[in-house]
């Protein structure tokens, strides 16, 4: 089993790299938010995790850290019906902010999950059911983004956001400017008409 590969970037897709390794170019899948900073060219080693299709034959999926691995794996193992390319997307999406991933699953707050990471309502609630408890196996990387103390009432801005016809795309982008900007408002009225400023910007 292939479990780690050091290489030259021989080319960079959207969803792959081809990594030129010993004469032999492996064509390995990544999330798109890890590829981002490939470039072809560079010698780059990536953790490795073989998946078997009756249909693909064996895939190759990579990651730039272990702990990427790790939370893959996860999302493999423990979601129901999520397989690598499931898994994959579901890690392009953590990776936005691993920290605040984390908390999200450990706190049960599925409002983070749809607004920031994007997960619908039903796939944010399967995350929480299926990952609750097991999220202490992973290394958590970065620091937290999203300091829910510092901005009460985020879940009634989203909400109000969604009544108002806002797609969670563009709820989620009101909302991290919102914590950008560390807005301190206590008055969940305020916090809305700052979102809507935002949102027409």
């Amino acid at each position: 089993m292939i479990a780690y590969i050091t290489g030259e970037v021989f080319e960079v897709g959207d969803n792959t790299i081809i990594l030129l390794a010993g004469g032999v170019g492996y064509e390995i899948n990544m999330a798109p938010s890890s590829i981002a900073s490939v470039e072809k060219g560079q010698t780059l080693g990536v953790y490795i995790t073989e998946s078997l299709s009756p249909y693909d034959g064996t895939a190759l999926y990579g990651f730039l850290t272990k702990a990427d691995k790790d939370l893959f794996l996860l999302f493999k193992n423990e979601i129901p019906n999520t397989g690598s390319k499931k898994a994959l997307e579901f890690l392009n999406k953590a990776l936005r902010s691993v920290a605040d991933f984390h908390n999200a699953i450990i706190n049960k707050d599925p409002k983070i999950l749809t607004a920031i990471f994007g997960f619908t309502a039903k796939t944010a609630q399967k995350l929480i059911d299926s990952l609750s408890g097991k999220m202490d196996t992973i290394s958590v990387q970065g620091e937290v983004k999203i300091k829910t103390a510092e901005i009460p009432f985020m879940a009634d801005v989203l909400n109000a956001l969604g009544a108002l016809g806002y797609s969670a795309q563009e709820s989620r982008r009101a909302i991290e400017q919102l914590y950008k900007q560390n807005s301190a408002q206590t008055n969940v009225e305020e916090l809305i008409k700052q979102a809507l400023r935002i949102l027409k910007k």
